[in-house]
């Protein structure tokens, strides 16, 4: 079977489906692999780093399209004449594997079931142990909690640490997280490494021993903590009353805090608004809040995806593809995510198996052949906090 990967579309992504390192594993799995010239060059991985490594190098997009069994992907990218160009290459039989984002983009899955394609949504990987080393979203949370706090400090008109000078004591800057999962644990942890204050809050209590494992003071609100998690043991989403007695309890806290990184957002839905106005113009001039939820609206109210604003001296930065600004790792990361589920469908006798049977294929499978697109959890699935 041949995997073909591409220059990415998607607009500002730099990252690459796979990097040359994967590319033994893959082959020894039974794979050949095709690229389109170019594919890795924006992430800092050459053609002929590739082709050291057994991959070989076409200079014609189409001809990728044309030969692969198996195209992966970072995004797929339509609504654009080249990402609608793109969709009409693929054919009948042919397997697409990435971050689709089926519960936005229905249109798109529609268009590529009427193509006749098998689709894997990775996205929507269950949340089991073998599952875990395919898990694209906390590979890339990983990369955007650490890149988050690195714009909170580049931002911030003051330093992180605690100095003592002969000019004096310099304070450490307060650095709140709210939300303690992946991105949020790596925003603490990278914090505190350089050198600031740090409490976190999360709905999950028993996130508490993992927040002060990492050294940051657990944030605790008088809310009722019962089914604020579920089986999972990830975040439940929440009614608005209890987001409205949240906000209010947290107010003081932000206000007293110089950063407020925010990492709540919940998959197929709307983020909670978590931050409002008036809690904003609380916080001191100068401060910071990083809103790690803006391409899903948000967890500030006033948070404008792919933009920064400021009100009244507060810096609000509303990132909407963090990981694709550190592409090298992340594109690592991710494709050893992709490899893994990749080796994944194949047996030992290195052909390709789609057991309906079997959680992690069929909850990441979002199209089924020339069958209409297969229903996706992606409706009820928890916060990714």
């Amino acid at each position: 079977m041949i995997v073909g990967f591409l220059k990415e579309t998607f607009p500002g992504e730099l990252r690459v489906a796979l990097v040359p390192s994967v590319i033994p594993n893959l082959k020894k799995a039974g794979y050949s692999i095709l690229m389109e010239s170019g594919a890795g060059e924006r992430a800092g991985f050459p053609d002929a780093d590739y082709q050291d490594k057994g991959a070989q190098v076409s200079p014609n997009r189409e001809e990728v399209f044309a030969q692969a069994d198996i195209l992966v992907f970072v995004r797929w990218y339509s609504g654009a004449t080249l990402g609608e160009s793109d969709t009409n290459c693929l054919r009948k039989g042919q397997i697409v594997v990435g971050h689709l984002n089926p519960a936005e983009h229905k249109d798109d899955i529609s268009k590529m079931a009427e193509k006749g394609v098998t689709a894997f949504a990775l996205e929507l990987l269950p949340r089991i142990t073998r599952a875990q080393s395919m898990d694209v979203l906390s590979s890339m949370a990983t990369v955007a909690g650490y890149k988050a706090v690195l714009l909170a400090a580049s931002t911030l008109p003051k330093m992180f640490p605690l100095l003592m000078t002969a000019a004096g004591t310099i304070s450490p800057a307060r650095v709140l997280v709210i939300g303690a999962g992946v991105a949020g644990l790596q925003a603490i942890a990278t914090a505190k490494r350089l050198g600031a204050a740090v409490q976190a809050y999360d709905i999950r209590p028993a996130v508490k021993e993992q927040v002060e494992s990492l050294g940051a003071k657990f944030v605790e609100l008088p809310l009722e903590a019962s089914g604020t998690e579920t089986t999972s043991g990830y975040a439940r989403e929440m009614d608005e009353g209890f987001y409205k007695r949240q906000r209010e309890l947290m107010t003081r806290i932000v206000a007293e805090s110089d950063v407020v990184i925010s990492t709540a957002a919940v998959p197929g839905k709307r983020a909670p608004v978590l931050i409002t106005a008036d809690m904003v113009r609380s916080m001191r001039s100068g401060s910071v809040i990083v809103d790690l939820a803006a391409a899903q609206g948000g967890n500030c109210e006033l948070t404008k995806p792919g933009q920064t604003i400021t009100l009244e001296n507060v810096t609000i930065v509303g990132p909407s593809n963090l990981a694709a600004t550190i592409p090298y790792d992340a594109s690592q990361m991710y494709a050893r995510n992709i490899t893994n589920f990749l080796l994944h469908l194949v047996g030992e006798d290195s052909k390709l198996r789609l057991d309906a049977d079997d959680q992690i294929i069929k909850e990441t499978m979002v199209i089924r052949g020339d069958k209409s697109p297969v229903g996706s959890p992606v409706s009820s699935s928890p916060p990714r906090q």
